[in-house]
């Protein structure tokens, strides 16, 4: 290849010579025509192989199932290595073409060096990113943080890239420079924390399957609350409900907290919790008399019948008092409208039966006595669950005073009346 590229670039200088022209002259003429030369060379160099390449990939993903190869194509992969054969061969011509010429040689050589090791980069980086989208149309990796182990992988060929530059420009052989590296290894750890506490934390979100792409997370601390759509080595991005989007440092995710609903959207239901208050003097017991009208209420009269029964028998057996209510066993209006609730919860189209499903009273406060309710919806998509929830409050709201309690809320800030001197 040497002795090829000599008898392609030495015969101007003696053929001028011979024609009478002078050392110098054909000298710099030489060197016009070597360029000339070699540029031209390098540029059929580019075109044939690039037209190589082009048509072998086009009949390779012709026969082939897989995307990977087209994925190649559109990330420019084959356009970089065509521009790298044609720098091989100028890196090898310029000594020839530069012999007389040290000081530019090295100069010129140095350049062509780098820009090789940049286009071996962009090569690689390419190749990443085919592969990056390949990886991502696959079901099985689509929810992984491919991004961010990419990004590690080009940080580091990017730490080699730069090392071998400077070895090209300084002359100094990798291996020392390596050692130098080594000593600044402080500087450096300094200067990448973000990126290496970056890195650390997606390898822990991955490997613990604590965040998936697709996943719904809410996080107060940075205002998130979406799906996440990109994880990458520093940042995890979250597109809102308001489709404003939030970025959070992934490191972030394993120093805090922040809350993942992916459990949710796997189970069977979406859990409602959620009560209501009721004024504690409101309560009370519910005398015979009044039994017949919540007879009349059809999803509790069975009930209603069955513990009139046990009731009577209850106090006829214990020789109960029955003119006082407090005394024996008795029905509560609270404890109606409890049972009528859960049957009422038990009836509905939107609730799972197979998961949890209560109706309870919590630790009486200040505001009144809590009445909870802790059910799951089948329809788990956020405002089917809100239309679910606000069915069910507006018919326990409605059917409170059917039981003659009430409900607690604040009185209302009328308008002070003036009363004058």
């Amino acid at each position: 290849m040497h002795k090829l590229l000599e008898k392609v670039f030495s015969w101007c200088y003696p053929l001028l010579r011979k024609w009478g022209f002078g050392e110098t002259i054909a000298a710099y003429s030489s060197l016009i025509v070597n360029i000339f030369i070699l540029s031209v060379l390098s540029y059929f160099i580019y075109r044939f192989f690039r037209l190589v390449l082009i048509t072998i990939m086009a009949i390779v993903a012709r026969k082939t199932k897989t995307k990977f190869d087209d994925l190649l194509i559109s990330n420019k992969t084959v356009m970089y290595i065509s521009h790298l054969i044609p720098l091989l061969f100028i890196y090898k011509s310029v000594p020839i073409i530069l012999k007389q010429y040290n000081y530019w040689e090295g100069v010129f050589g140095k350049l062509v060096g780098i820009y090789i090791i940049l286009l071996i980069l962009w090569i690689i980086r390419s190749i990443f990113n085919a592969l990056k989208e390949y990886l991502k149309g696959i079901t099985k990796f689509s929810d992984k943080p491919i991004d961010s182990y990419i990004q590690v992988f080009m940080i580091i060929l990017w730490i080699m890239g730069i090392a071998a530059i400077f070895s090209e420009i300084f002359e100094i052989r990798i291996e020392s420079l390596l050692t130098t590296l080594g000593a600044i290894s402080a500087i450096i750890l300094l200067i990448f924390k973000d990126t290496i506490l970056g890195f650390v934390a997606s390898i822990q979100v991955s490997v613990n399957d604590m965040l998936r792409i697709g996943d719904w997370i809410t996080m107060d601390k940075f205002g998130a609350d979406g799906d996440v759509i990109e994880i990458s080595l520093a940042t995890v991005k979250v597109r809102n409900f308001d489709n404003t989007t939030t970025t959070i440092p992934t490191y972030s995710l394993i120093s805090d907290s922040f809350k993942n609903w992916r459990g949710m959207q796997k189970s069977d239901g979406r859990r409602i919790k959620r009560h209501v208050l009721i004024k504690s003097n409101s309560v009370r017991f519910i005398k015979d008399e009044e039994l017949d009208n919540f007879i009349k209420i059809q999803i509790i009269k069975e009930h209603i019948e069955k513990k009139k029964i046990e009731i009577e028998k209850y106090n006829s057996q214990n020789n109960i008092d029955t003119d006082l209510s407090l005394n024996g066993r008795n029905m509560t209006n609270l404890g109606l409208f409890r049972k009528y609730i859960t049957k009422y919860l038990e009836n509905h189209a939107g609730l799972n039966k197979n998961m949890t499903l209560i109706c309870r009273q919590l630790q009486p406060t200040a505001q009144g006595i809590p009445l909870e309710i802790y059910v799951f919806s089948k329809d788990k998509k956020w405002e089917n669950y809100e239309y679910i929830m606000s069915d069910i409050f507006d018919h326990v709201i409605a059917s409170v005073t059917f039981f003659d309690l009430e409900l607690f809320e604040l009185p209302s800030q009328g308008r002070g009346v003036f009363i004058p001197d």
